[in-house]
């Protein structure tokens, strides 16, 4: 095994400091009088773009052949961490018959607005969702001793000015929803790199901020690989190597590795920060090297099938009115150009030059009963009459109406955001009409994010396909006509509209700034705290079976925070076919002190069921289940109380509930002033007992002369008592004979001791 440490010494500080930036747009830099290896990294968060000869991280020149699994705006919904592990597995065997080190991604981000351009890489909206199936996707590529980059840390959650605006969030708003899926992943699957983003965070540079890229990723959370930049993420290199920023990506054709021989050389810079980046940087660089599979073999045939298979999981029955499963004996109107090309990916660097593309029509070879008409054109928003004539006419001669619909390349891609949340008006126009002669409507969609339904109630069913890869046609036909029963739920929410989302009014609307408004109540945690309608739940997904849920069971009653809590469930497959459930807890804070969602998503397991069929669920909840992050204490803190254990089958389709007490065993740091208020001190049982005696007696002054008429004085002291709870304690002063000064003082020094 290489003796880094012993490489790094006998390095001299130029090559040191080359070593900080890529050779090229996609190689770590190779030292040859030592030995030491270039390093090859590739895009790829659910396919392989490899590229040769003409590099960029757009997306727009071709890369090797390869095999393009379903985007992560599926593979979340199939709520299947093993599923997840063994895509990882396969990517991670491209990478070593490629020679691939490092495979950029996952991408973690949280999905904060249906309008971000990248959302079709994301997982979801939910910190919990994201951060369980980026560590099984992880966990899969690593055990092929190849490494991933998850990104993009932190807090990127739009393209537009990405390179350039500042993410203003509170503390505890990074903590509870943009950091967690990071965290968990780290700790959980170790990954080898971690790829910083190229926003500002409260107005410092992602690559160049200490806080989070040293005290909190390596600090807290353990990270141990190399951090690099996302390509063209460095504001000032320096700064960026001190702050914790590794590698430069990609070159910057010796520019940056001047400044920092430069910088050493001056004293701006310690020595010893360059070693310490050199040596993260070659003990990945050896880890791969020294573990290559030379016979590993790129079987796209192979990995085509399997794509499949995770494609199959990761459709989502939205709606079913007794349309499907379809019949082979129906006759069934395949119309819209997605079912004979699927749009099945995204656009930018995670963009796939794909081995095979199965379309939904392509299945139907064979099939008599299905007939097809192409309905629109997508590469622009106008209404083709003739095409919408021939796909209402085969419409009118079939039995069910299938409309292969969506988001066209151009409406959401890598670089740029969206403006609205709307499909193509041709293609809502065409759903209306075949609806209008079609009664046996079903819509299937192909999108990153979420889409308004102006058309929703007009049709039967509706599957949403997502950007399935390039099988997802295969998929499609399988789910449409029963072969497979469709298991996948949403991992975000549809809302009825672009203008009901939490961020709305602040999402890329000032130059080079968003403020994170909406605090921790994003997705799910916003539309139920407002009770708001929503056209589709975050964990949503029909079956062709049904499920029953019974016999919850709490291991204990009562807890300690420093403990845990097993939670056990029962389900039944109580339909006629097998089927896949996602069994979903949440845990909702009946009383809090700060404000926090109605409940959390914290636990999921998917069970496979044949018809009569139960199975137990078991979950596993610590302190982290019940926690809210507390700036004051900067640590997650748990109030002591009730809290109630929800299983469901959707946010808004809770099954089963039962209620814990859980109690702190830690004290808030809490220091009383003379503005602290009343109601303060007697929410804290300790610290009101040294003052309870003068607002007892600023009461009794107040009440005066009432204590004869019970109905006035019960009036007048429930009056008093809401006015007093907001007084701070320096109003007792204003009332004579209770309290003086310096006894108040006296009383404050020994609360706060």
């Amino acid at each position: 095994m290489a003796d880094v440490k012993a490489l790094v010494a006998k390095m001299t500080l130029e090559e040191k400091a080359a070593m900080c930036s890529g050779a090229d747009f996609w190689h770590t830099e190779a030292v040859e009088r030592l030995g030491i290896p270039a390093s090859m990294v590739s895009d790829g968060p659910h396919g392989l773009r490899k590229q040769d000869l003409k590099a960029d991280h757009l997306g727009v020149n071709e890369s090797i052949k390869a095999v393009c699994f379903p985007a992560g705006c599926a593979t979340a919904a199939s709520f299947n961490r093993e599923l997840i592990t063994r895509m990882g597995e396969a990517l991670g065997e491209e990478c070593q018959a490629e020679g691939v080190s490092v495979i950029l991604g996952p991408a973690v981000n949280i999905k904060r607005s249906p309008l971000c351009g990248r959302n079709f890489e994301y997982y979801s909206e939910d910190p919990y969702v994201a951060g369980e199936i980026a560590a099984a996707h992880i966990c899969g590529v690593q055990s092929k001793n190849v490494g991933t980059s998850i990104k993009h840390f932190l807090a990127n959650n739009q393209e537009t000015r990405r390179m350039s605006s500042t993410s203003e969030a509170e503390e505890r708003t990074l903590r509870e929803i943009y950091m967690p899926a990071f965290e968990t992943a780290v700790k959980k699957a170790k990954p080898w790199t971690v790829m910083c983003s190229y926003n500002k965070i409260n107005g410092i540079y992602a690559a160049e901020n200490r806080k989070y890229l040293t005290d909190v990723l390596r600090g807290e959370w353990g990270f141990d690989g190399y951090v690099m930049s996302d390509w063209g993420a460095v504001n000032k290199r320096v700064e960026d190597l001190k702050a914790g920023l590794d590698l430069e990506m990609p070159s910057s054709g010796g520019i940056n590795d001047r400044l920092i021989v430069e910088a050493v050389k001056n004293g701006t810079l310690l020595e010893e920060v360059v070693d310490q980046a050199v040596e993260r940087i070659l003990n990945i660089v050896y880890r791969f090297e020294e573990n290559r599979d030379k016979t590993a073999v790129f079987d796209r045939d192979v990995h085509d099938v399997l794509a499949r298979k995770v494609a199959e999981e990761s459709i989502v029955l939205l709606k079913n009115e007794g349309v499907l499963p379809l019949m082979k004996s129906e006759k069934v109107a395949f119309i819209g150009k997605y079912a004979e090309a699927p749009r099945y990916q995204g656009g930018g660097s995670s963009h796939i030059n794909s081995s095979k593309i199965t379309s939904a029509l392509s299945m139907a070879t064979g099939n008599a009963n299905v007939s097809y008409a192409k309905g629109f054109e997508d590469d622009k928003d106008v209404i083709n009459e003739a095409l919408m004539e021939e796909a209402v006419t085969a419409a009118k001669q079939a039995d069910v109406a299938v409309i292969f619909a969506g988001l066209p390349d151009a409406f959401e891609s890598e670089g740029f955001d969206r403006e609205h949340m709307r499909m193509p008006e041709c293609q809502n126009v065409l759903i209306h009409e075949i609806a209008k002669v079609q009664p046996n409507t079903v819509v299937v969609l192909h999108n990153g994010s979420p889409v308004e339904m102006p058309w929703e109630k007009e049709v039967k069913g509706i599957l949403e396909a997502y950007l399935g890869g390039q099988a997802v046609g295969a998929a499609e036909y399988d789910i449409l006509f029963g072969k497979v029963n469709p298991s996948a739920k949403l991992a975000e929410t549809f809302p009825l509209k672009l203008e009901d989302n939490p961020s709305y009014l602040d999402f890329a609307r000032e130059e080079d700034k968003v403020v994170y408004r909406e605090g921790i109540f994003v997705g799910y945690r916003y539309y139920d705290k407002k009770k708001m309608n929503v056209l589709f739940p975050f964990g949503h997904g029909l079956s062709y079976t049904e499920f029953s849920y019974s016999n919850l069971e709490l291991g204990a009653e009562k807890i300690k925070d420093t403990g845990k809590l097993t939670v056990r469930v029962d389900v039944t497959n109580s339909g006629a076919v097998q089927g896949k459930e996602v069994v979903q807890l949440y845990v909702a804070d009946r009383e809090s002190t700060p404000a926090r969602p109605v409940k959390e998503l914290k636990g999921f397991e998917k069970l496979e069921l044949a018809p009569g069929e139960t199975k137990t669920v078991t979950f596993e909840l610590d302190k982290r289940a019940f926690a809210y992050y507390d700036e004051s204490l900067k640590d997650w803190y748990v109030e002591s109380g009730d809290f109630d254990i929800l299983i469901g089958a959707s946010s808004r389709d809770i099954r089963l509930k039962k209620s814990v007490q859980v109690e702190s065993t830690v004290r808030l740091p809490k220091t009383y002033t003379l503005d602290s208020t009343l109601g303060d001190l007697q929410a804290d049982e300790r610290a009101y007992g040294y003052v309870k005696k003068y607002v007892d007696a600023y009461y009794e002054s107040m009440l005066g002369d009432n204590t004869g008429d019970a109905g006035a004085e019960a009036i007048s002291r429930q009056m008093q008592e809401a006015m007093a709870k907001y007084m701070p304690l320096r109003g007792l002063l204003s009332f004579a004979d209770i309290v003086s000064l310096s006894e108040l003082e006296s009383v404050l020094r020994q609360i706060n001791q």
